[in-house]
């Protein structure tokens, strides 16, 4: 089965262009999508009663998968950003950032993390934790041990591996060799730096599109959308409708296909025919990306 959605549903572009006024906006948007990836859950540990009214919302056979918190991927975490009671004597560094985290403190977010996703765990609806490693991670012991042990602490949750630094795909063999030894799926990521190397290291294959800007690839900005602003044409996405079948019919009981292109371009560029009618001038890429996807898909 391929499953197309993206990585938010909230994201500006989304509120600004693509939701009508008035809408529930993950109840609209779950009526389009089967599929949904959290990505506030990055920016802090998520709270077990708001992720009470996600389970509530989505529908049957409906999938949620969950962004790991900073703290868990190695980024850097403002230290406003964990839970009061954990703050206590957290080091930080000269910018307010939690710096070189005891063990014992990553482990209790992992715990508090896991049991926040408990009612979409019961609801059947909770997908992969997508652990995005910060992209100055890169393939040596510590990494490889400190993965491991995030394997661990995750239990019998999937963990998708994103990784962010090239040296990974330069020793691809060695990376997906890893993965798959330690039951992590890899994360194939579709991106303007990066060689694509898709490839399937668990039962899934998981892919996310970051859209092909390269000249905002490594600005630095506050904006999300800035970055990763990028509309797929109907041909860049007929070529990834052959390779996401590809991976169906080698085996893969899933296939994800995940956009993150948070940006929004003028509808004149948009493919009405597929996406009908946009909200406004402008469409959100991500969303308009998904729904045509899933239109290539369809017709064969």
């Amino acid at each position: 089965m391929i499953r197309v959605g993206t990585c938010s549903w909230a994201d500006e572009s989304f509120v600004k262009a693509y939701y009508p006024p008035g809408v529930d906006r993950l109840r609209y948007y779950a009526e389009r999508f089967d599929v949904v990836e959290a990505n506030a859950t990055y920016y802090r540990l998520p709270d077990e009663a708001l992720v009470a009214q996600w389970a509530h919302k989505l529908p049957d056979g409906f999938v949620m998968h969950v962004k790991a918190f900073g703290l868990m991927t190695r980024h850097p975490v403002k230290l406003a950003a964990l839970p009061e009671d954990l703050r206590g004597e957290v080091p930080v560094d000269d910018r307010g950032r939690v710096d070189r985290p005891p063990a014992e403190l990553r482990e209790e977010v992992f715990r508090r993390f896991i049991t926040a996703l408990e009612p979409l765990r019961e609801a059947g609806k909770l997908g992969g934790i997508l652990m995005q490693l910060a992209p100055y991670v890169v393939p040596k012991q510590s990494s490889y041990d400190y993965l491991v042990w995030a394997r661990e602490q995750l239990g019998s949750h999937t963990m998708l591996v994103e990784f962010r630094h090239k040296a990974w795909f330069e020793q691809a063999e060695q990376s997906l060799d890893f993965l798959e030894g330690h039951g992590m799926t890899y994360v194939t990521v579709d991106t303007p730096v990066f060689p694509v190397v898709v490839a399937r290291t668990g039962s899934d294959a998981y892919v996310r599109f970051h859209g092909r800007n390269r000249d905002t690839w490594y600005r630095r900005t506050g904006s999300t959308a800035e970055r990763f602003d990028y509309l797929y044409s109907e041909t860049e996405l007929a070529d990834w409708a052959c390779t996401l079948r590809e991976l169906a019919d080698e085996g893969a009981e899933n296939v994800y296909a995940m956009f993150n292109n948070n940006g929004r371009s003028a509808a004149a560029d948009a493919p009405k025919h597929l996406v009908g009618e946009p909200v406004g001038e402008h469409v959100a890429q991500a969303p308009t990306n998904a729904a045509t996807l899933k239109a290539v898909l369809e017709q064969g």
